[in-house]
């Protein structure tokens, strides 16, 4: 089944929904001039989890009855949709199961560990069939899908409604594509509010199968490598958002590993803002150019990166 955006008015629900959950992260401007363009970073590695995920996993979780909820809840995982789900269960005193890749980062892993839930691992190829199964052998409760759920993007689309209350001219806003439901959540919000604004999906070229699904104008498929920028990226679009995704999301920045590592740096040098590789993805299809001219506004998504890997990027190396 193809995947509903939410509405304006579902995705005010869900701000007022939230507000006791969530914090309205600060917008401010880069420290980096760019010809003819001003950048502005959404700073969601400030959420209590350290990623914006805590939205549209509170929302889900606040909108679920109690009978749905009675069992507990899971999700399928890498690392920030997890906590966000565990930290909410945990605040509501729920049980609560992750199915997570095997490649996922450690320090993802034991953060999910110390919100109390319990990690299933499995292999990449499994973990992402899981996302379109919807099941998982010998897990049960309810089910938080981190892309598709319409509950789930209302959450993820407050973050536009913040967007367009500070920066209400904004030309661009450029947002880390994983399965789409961060950036079909913000769109949902804009386009009610401000269509003219472009929405612009960011890649790494390492995974990134948006770029070439807009240009043939269908889903498709790419070589997946696991790398550092491990909160983003997959093999192919997911049918169920093609639909979406192709109404919503005007094009798909495609950047390299090296890009994501230099944005890494700027932002923790210029800002003192710990970045993790899909939240400075935004940054590096900044830095780059091709989001376009005006004002433009990157979603820093997270900022949960191992410590050994930011310490190896803050050095000048890579992962």
């Amino acid at each position: 089944m193809a995947a509903q955006a939410p509405t304006l008015d579902e995705i005010r629900a869900a701000a007022a929904r939230i507000a006791a959950d969530v914090l309205r992260t600060p917008l401010v401007a880069l420290d980096r001039e760019l010809p003819g363009a001003t950048v502005h970073l959404k700073l969601e590695n400030l959420q209590p989890i350290g990623s914006f995920k805590l939205r549209g996993a509170s929302n889900a979780m606040r909108l679920a009855s109690p009978d749905e909820l009675a069992s507990g809840v899971w999700t399928a995982s890498a690392g920030n949709m997890a906590q966000g789900v565990a930290w909410q269960a945990r605040r509501l005193g729920l049980p609560c199961v992750v199915v997570a890749p095997d490649h996922a980062p450690q320090t993802k892993r034991a953060a999910v560990e110390r919100l109390g839930a319990r990690i299933v691992l499995t292999p990449f190829a499994e973990w992402f069939e899981t996302l379109t199964r919807r099941t998982f052998p010998d897990v049960s409760g309810f089910f938080i899908h981190p892309v598709s759920d319409r509950a789930v993007m209302a959450g993820n689309g407050t973050i536009g409604l913040e967007i367009l209350e500070d920066l209400p001219d904004v030309d661009a806003i450029i947002i880390p594509y994983g399965g789409g439901g961060l950036s079909c959540g913000i769109a949902s919000a804009v386009r009610a509010l401000r269509p003219a604004t472009r929405i612009v999906a960011c890649e790494v070229a390492t995974a990134a199968p948006l770029a070439p699904s807009l240009a043939a104008g269908s889903p498709q498929r790419v070589e997946y490598r696991a790398s550092f920028v491990d909160g983003m990226g997959s093999p192919f679009v997911l049918e169920q958002m093609w639909p979406l995704v192709r109404e919503l999301i005007d094009a798909s920045i495609v950047v390299s590993l090296e890009e994501v590592a230099a944005a890494i740096r700027l932002l923790a040098e210029r800002h003192r803002v710990i970045a993790e590789g899909a939240g400075a993805a935004s940054v590096a299809a900044a830095l780059s150019g091709r989001a376009g001219p005006g004002t433009i506004a990157c979603v820093v998504s997270g900022g949960n990166i191992d410590p050994a890997k930011l310490a190896t990027i803050l050095s000048g190396g890579m992962p």
